[in-house]
């Protein structure tokens, strides 16, 4: 068969039933192998198979637990997915093209109250909190709280958010996620896998995620200092930009 007639390789990935099953868990956070396994009800054998496969096409990636070094984190990379769906309309007709979704009405719609939250409240979720609001434009309220919260951010942490994003939050400083306990949350989106085993449960059961980020402060040298906070804040914005159509869809 002519490979032009061959269906694009997103297609084929995504068709199966248990990789579309995955994809939709690993939208709404990062998981387990475990976890999938209970969340699908289906054999580790073939759930670790069928991960195989969509990591080797680009669309999942995982990352070593740094509370559990046995584990692994498995997340769904959007951005290669929104570009191979975008590709695979294309090649059925140039027309088949997505269209950018309709503004929100912020005179219509109450804001959305999310949660950040990692060990230190130091890197990781502050730049969570700083980064959503930079880019809801007054859709989201954000916070940020650490289960062992240091005495101040990382000097990286305000630089990267101010030489890349243009925001300032040298005067911010860590809170314990104790001073949040009890309030209102539409999501709570933990960062750090360490903090995640301790976050405690709050009113009217918000959506909880969890995004598995590395600490940019530890690590090998190699991979440590200011470029692993670029990296990470990377991370985190292309996270925080995915986000914002969930917490629309929460708010109409």
């Amino acid at each position: 068969m002519e490979s032009s007639r061959l269906a694009p390789a997103f297609l084929r990935l995504a068709a199966h039933p248990l990789r579309w099953r995955l994809l939709s868990e690993l939208v709404v956070s990062d998981y387990r192998v475990r976890e999938l396994v209970a969340r699908t009800g289906e054999p580790q054998s073939l759930v670790s198979y069928h991960l195989r496969l969509l990591r080797d096409g680009g669309l999942v990636t995982a990352t070593r637990s740094s509370f559990d070094g046995r584990d692994s984190y498995y997340h769904l990379d959007l951005d290669r997915c929104a570009d191979a769906l975008g590709d695979a309309g294309a090649a059925l007709h140039p027309e088949l093209r997505r269209e950018p979704a309709p503004p929100v009405d912020l005179r219509r719609s109450r804001r959305v109250r999310v949660l950040f939250v990692c060990t230190g409240n130091s890197a990781r979720s502050p730049v969570a909190e700083a980064l959503l609001r930079h880019r809801a434009g007054g859709r989201a309220e954000a916070i940020s709280a650490g289960s062992r919260p240091k005495g101040h951010l990382h000097p990286d942490a305000v630089r990267v958010l101010h030489d890349e994003f243009g925001i300032d939050v040298a005067g911010q400083r860590p809170r314990h996620l104790d001073t949040v306990t009890g309030r209102r949350f539409d999501y709570v989106i933990s960062l750090c896998d360490k903090a995640r085993e301790v976050v405690p449960d709050f009113p009217e059961h918000p959506r909880r995620a969890h995004w598995s980020i590395p600490d940019p402060a530890a690590g090998d040298t190699d991979r440590a200092g200011y470029p692993a906070f670029q990296r990470v804040a990377a991370d985190i914005d292309t996270r925080v930009r995915r986000l914002l159509p969930v917490l629309d869809a929460i708010r109409s």
